[in-house]
């Protein structure tokens, strides 16, 4: 190298450092950018991202021929700092010129290119994947060579690997949800959320129970039917013969509408309308179950449980009400759930779904058990408790007020400051 000028030396010396620092930023931009947003250019049409998806299809290739371009690179470099340095200054010491480059090497195609491609990966990868692209394609029998023995090294240590690299799990989705920030409103990231629920609650969790099913006696008085049927606020109803675990048919009010309107209507054509039951065994998954009421066009499913007794319904309606919230106008009662206390504490009835509470009060009461605030005291006492009893569930104190044969009708809460997380925390209960 005794005939290069020295000003080839060091525009060769600077090409190689820019050289070492486009294969550092394209291998920090390839790896940090989003895979999703990636795929979603890529089928829009966009060159660079169809490019960048295919090198990330194999990255192995494609870190191999990144780590080959970028370390001839650095041993270049350091070869022709080297003759630059003995040239300019024959007595110079080798490891001060080692020193220099790499501190050099280190800010300047290192620290700097990663921290920029860190920051804008897709201003980085896209034009890189032009270069990476093809060089890939020439280089590929070297690269081949080198993965198969680092391959073979670690083939050991390498476990296999069922789930996809891009797969994601409910969890990760779910954190990936809260994370979107401002690219998903949040009324649209509640919605996904309670989806994403959906998988872990069964038909027990959105049950109406049975004491609150308005049904129709087909035996009873003519007269009491109509006007039940005049006076419903829901647009099915049950139709059982003597006693409710012995369900005939679902009548849609609409239906026997224009039939209350002419000398026709009685009892027997009344049961001509009816459709048969849907039933629904108690503790099935949810979604399965939406999606059973779907295939089979129906809005109503009766729960029954192993003896085949009714336990209660659940509506579509219901369920959807669990992703989108309350949309639709229930029949009303008469006592409200929850009742605010001017000392700040809250009057609930015993049959108020705990998850319903959680949502609309913000609590974290125990979801993972009884569904009723009545069966999460119930099971916590293993007894039924007096009126005045006083037991704390998850940091919750609760005091029951009112009592009705076996179970709890109405408890006070007071909501703690900072409730505990824990679904299972020590009941202490005391009279």
């Amino acid at each position: 190298m005794e005939d290069i000028p020295i000003g080839a030396l060091f525009g060769a010396l600077v090409f190689l450092i820019i050289l070492s620092a486009f294969f550092s930023a394209s291998e920090t931009a390839m790896t940090a950018i989003n895979r999703y947003r990636l795929k979603h250019l890529a089928e829009d049409g966009h060159r660079g991202a169809r490019y960048a998806r295919k090198l990330l299809e194999r990255p192995d290739r494609m870190l191999g021929t990144i780590l080959l371009g970028n370390n001839a690179a650095n041993l270049t470099a350091s070869a022709v700092a080297t003759v630059t340095a003995l040239r300019l200054y024959p007595s110079i010491s080798l490891a001060i010129v080692t020193f220099l480059l790499t501190l050099v090497v280190l800010i300047f195609a290192e620290v700097a290119p990663k921290t920029l491609a860190a920051l804008h990966p897709e201003r980085i990868a896209f034009p890189a994947a032009y270069v990476l692209y093809p060089l890939q394609r020439v280089v590929h029998p070297l690269v081949w060579l080198v993965n198969q023995a680092g391959g073979w090294l670690l083939k050991p240590f390498i476990a296999s690997r069922n789930r996809p690299a891009d797969a994601l799990s409910a969890q990760e989705l779910r954190v990936a949800v809260r994370e979107s920030g401002k690219h998903i409103p949040e009324s649209h990231q509640n919605m996904l959320l309670r989806i994403l629920e959906l998988e872990d609650m069964t038909v027990d969790d959105v049950i109406v129970p049975r004491a609150e099913i308005e049904a129709i006696d087909i035996d009873a008085d003519w007269d009491n039917i109509v006007g039940q049927l005049a006076t419903s606020h829901h647009s099915r109803l049950p139709v059982y013969k003597g006693s409710l675990d012995n369900v005939i048919g679902v009548i849609h009010l609409r239906r026997v509408l224009h039939l209350s309107q002419t000398r026709q209507f009685n009892r027997d054509n009344l049961m001509r309308f009816m459709r048969d039951p849907y039933f629904v065994p108690e503790g099935s998954p949810l979604t399965q179950q939406l999606f059973n009421l779907q295939k089979e066009r129906h809005r109503v499913g009766l729960v029954v449980d192993e003896y085949g007794d009714i336990k209660g319904l659940v509506t579509v309606e219901e369920i959807l009400e669990e992703i989108v919230g309350e949309f639709t106008d229930h029949a009303p009662r008469v006592a409200e759930d929850v009742s605010e206390q001017e000392d700040g504490s809250y009057l609930v009835r015993g049959t108020a779904n705990v998850r319903e509470l959680n949502r609309k009060m913000d609590w974290e009461l125990p979801i993972d058990g009884p569904k009723t605030i009545n069966g999460l005291i119930l099971e916590y006492l293993e007894s039924i408790p007096e009126p005045g009893t006083s037991v704390r569930l998850a940091g919750y104190p609760i005091e029951i007020m009112q009592t009705r044969g076996t179970a709890v009708t109405v408890a006070k809460i007071q909501a703690p400051a900072c409730p505990r997380s824990s679904a299972h925390g020590n009941a202490e209960a005391r009279r």
